[in-house]
């Protein structure tokens, strides 16, 4: 756990992170281990690992809104939950006081060897967060490469991957911190699907321009 201003972040593998302050938001709950009381879920896509209902299931309650990524609506039909709502790149959206932007999320070098298109093409709409919560901002890139929609975000906290394959190596993503420049950098995307420890290690050894914070898995 790591706490910024009162926010305590917690990284539970993959690309899922909870803020807990008054309120909690998790975004793209897979696999958990433990349960999380969430007030607020974002998912950035319609893949396994980033929409699994099992685990939303796990987690959502009727005092839970759902914002997600429109392709992911259909697949959530079946959760109970108090809200869904539907975002897409550049929409905006208020949800009790946190305010969620929704940021593109792309491939432009992760090409699927059997389609010959990137693994997150542009067109599907899939989406990072902006998220402004108790004044501090933190952005989740989602599955993404560097994209340009991604200069000068200057967010407090960042979520950034750095497995490769199907989003940034750990070259790449350092690329992206110093064209996002947070204040504070945090790796995910590795320990489950591709991807180990080893990237995120990587991937602090080459950051300069910005502190970086290697969570434990809880």
């Amino acid at each position: 756990m790591f706490e910024y201003d009162g926010i305590k972040i917690r990284w539970h593998g993959h690309d899922t992170f909870s803020l807990t302050h008054d309120k909690t938001i998790v975004t793209d709950p897979y696999k958990l281990s433990k349960k999380i009381d969430a007030d607020l879920i974002l998912v950035s896509h319609n893949h396994f690992d980033h929409l699994s209902n099992d685990d939303l299931e796990k987690i959502a309650s009727p005092k839970t809104v759902i914002v997600a990524a429109k392709e992911c609506i259909d697949m959530l039909q079946g959760i109970s939950c108090k809200k869904i709502i539907s975002l897409e790149p550049g929409k905006e959206e208020s949800i009790d006081g946190i305010k969620i932007k929704a940021i593109p999320a792309y491939n432009i070098t992760k090409i699927n060897p059997d389609t010959k298109k990137p693994f997150h093409p542009k067109e599907d709409n899939k989406i990072g967060f902006f998220v402004t919560f108790h004044g501090k901002t933190f952005y989740h890139t989602g599955d993404s490469d560097l994209i340009p929609e991604m200069s000068d975000l200057r967010p407090d906290i960042l979520f950034v991957p750095v497995s490769g394959t199907y989003v940034m190596t750990p070259t790449e993503a350092s690329n992206a911190v110093e064209k996002i420049k947070p204040k504070i950098a945090i790796p995910m995307h590795y320990g489950t699907i591709v991807g180990s420890q080893s990237d995120a290690i990587e991937f602090k050894s080459k950051v300069r321009s910005c502190k970086v914070e290697v969570l434990t898995k809880e």
